[in-house]
């Protein structure tokens, strides 16, 4: 028996972006604000904060919108792909990209949320862009939800608290299926649903202020219960109107390792492990784990469900499983311990990895780990949705970026990926985040670059928005011409 080595023959090499950080046009053919519209700039916030710690009021939203401008509000203005994509998607198609993760803006398409009729001209915006991608054999993944639910359902439901918020939801999804069903076959539901604990308003409308005191896990659980059952609904729809299709859930992958072999914290990373892991679990296998409906009651959580929630959890299960990874962490029961950023998140630094510039702890063999623990526990097909290292790139006089420090980190991690596979892990694609600089979902800043492809704008807006290949760029095409065997 022959065993394959390396990555398979028709892997899907490409990117991900997210329509609230590269669009703009936040209020151009019909769009209404998200919940994107309204997170600020905030240059002088800790480290901390920055984790994800962010946070915001009735009277902060009521302030952003009557701020008509995009000075202060970064993601209002992106970095304009809503009128450059057939640009930017012949950069992507020249590096060879098999495929290309996108996000579809929900208030483009229902600028409320509320509203019996689509808006037509975001949706045809979305055809054009999907269009586009095929004309240029780039497979479209399309992410439902991606940190942008209408900002008035936020304000009127306080976000996925309420359930009516899932009808809306169903009612977009069937749309964008039945628009697109000829364009796109792979979809996910909900980017990082996990995430909801870390920032749940930017993940579920949820405003912190219109919580009842003491109540915000029973408010957040609500909402998560909320959205896992519509993503099961969701799935559902996408299998009856779209034959062939593929529906996948989408986890923010946070390994942890103990800080040291004590037990205490071997137990405190297990449990954090745990927590990741619950939401994947809901979604793949079709019911909450008994370890967390016993966390939920000590918790004092109870959450509320319709006759047939849990039935339509365990018949709508997930086709794949899709992860972002960025970095590892550790963990310690000692306080006092010194503690670094991370995707949303803290964690314990651990002294034998380096950090990039914001911080984040680089690990490239946490990816492959991260790889093996995944598989052996849904044995689902999985695609890495999002990796990269935010930088402060350097323009050369001549006009080149010279990021050999992006180049190594992709290098060290696809050869983790490589040998993932090779141990028979059943990877099919992989998308960086983000092939071109856009504005960062935790910071709002554009100096934290993560892309090939370099967007001269600055964090005030002050720029061109012309677009020029970084050394990141040629290295990423030969790594894909080579399917991952150019990694030296």
């Amino acid at each position: 028996m022959t065993t394959h080595k390396g990555f398979p023959e028709n892997f899907m090499w490409g990117g991900a972006i997210a329509a609230n950080q590269v669009e703009g046009a936040w209020n151009v053919d019909g769009k209404g604000p998200s919940v994107a519209d309204v997170a600020s700039y905030k240059p002088h916030l800790s480290v901390e904060d920055y984790a994800g710690h962010v946070g915001i009021s009735t009277r902060m939203i009521e302030e952003a919108m009557a701020d008509p401008s995009d000075k202060d509000y970064p993601k209002r203005r992106g970095i304009d792909f809503y009128h450059r994509y057939k640009e930017d998607l012949a950069l992507f198609a020249e590096m060879g990209f098999k495929t290309l993760r996108v996000s579809i803006a929900w208030s483009r398409i229902f600028p409320t949320g509320e509203e019996e009729t689509p808006n037509e001209k975001g949706l045809q915006f979305y055809e054009n862009l999907f269009t586009e991608m095929r004309r240029l054999n780039i497979e479209p993944i399309v992410t439902l939800s991606h940190y942008e639910m209408p900002l008035a359902l936020s304000v009127k439901y306080n976000g996925w608290f309420e359930r009516k918020v899932v009808h809306h939801f169903v009612k977009f999804s069937r749309v964008c299926f039945d628009r697109y069903k000829n364009l796109v076959k792979y979809w996910l539901t909900f980017n990082e649903v996990d995430s909801i604990n870390r920032h749940p308003f930017t993940t579920a409308g949820i405003i912190p202020d219109r919580c009842p005191e003491g109540q915000e896990d029973q408010v957040i659980y609500q909402a998560l219960h909320h959205q896992l059952v519509a993503s099961a609904m969701v799935t559902k729809d996408c299998r009856e109107i779209i034959p062939g299709s593929r529906m996948g859930c989408m986890l923010t992958k946070l390994t942890t390792y103990p800080n040291t072999c004590n037990p205490a914290d071997v137990e405190i990373t297990l449990q954090r492990n745990l927590n990741n892991y619950f939401y994947a679990d809901v979604q793949v296998f079709g019911e909450y784990p008994v370890l967390t409906l016993r966390m939920l009651e000590q918790k004092g959580v109870s959450i509320r469900m319709e006759p047939g929630d849990l039935e339509t959890l365990k018949a709508h299960t997930v086709d794949f499983v899709s992860f972002s990874y960025y970095m590892s962490l550790t963990e310690s029961a000692e306080a006092g311990k010194e503690r670094t950023a991370g995707n949303t998140i803290m964690g314990v630094k651990n002294p034998y990895l380096p950090s990039t510039d914001w911080g984040w702890q680089i690990d490239p063999v946490g990816l492959k780990i991260s790889l093996i623990e995944l598989y052996d526990r849904y044995r689902k097909p999985l695609i890495i949705v999002e990796n990269g290292m935010g930088a402060v790139d350097q323009v050369a006089e001549d006009g080149s970026i010279h990021d050999d420090y992006r180049i190594k980190y992709f290098r060290d991690h696809f050869k983790q990926m490589k040998e993932a596979v090779d141990a028979g892990v059943d990877l099919f694609g992989y998308t960086s985040w983000a092939p071109i600089d856009l504005i960062s979902a935790s910071t709002s800043q554009m100096s934290k670059r993560y892309g090939f492809v370099y967007v001269d704008q600055d964090d005030l807006g002050n720029g061109t928005l012309a677009r020029s290949r970084k050394d990141s760029f040629y290295w990423y095409k030969k790594v894909i011409e080579s399917n991952g065997e150019e990694l030296e």
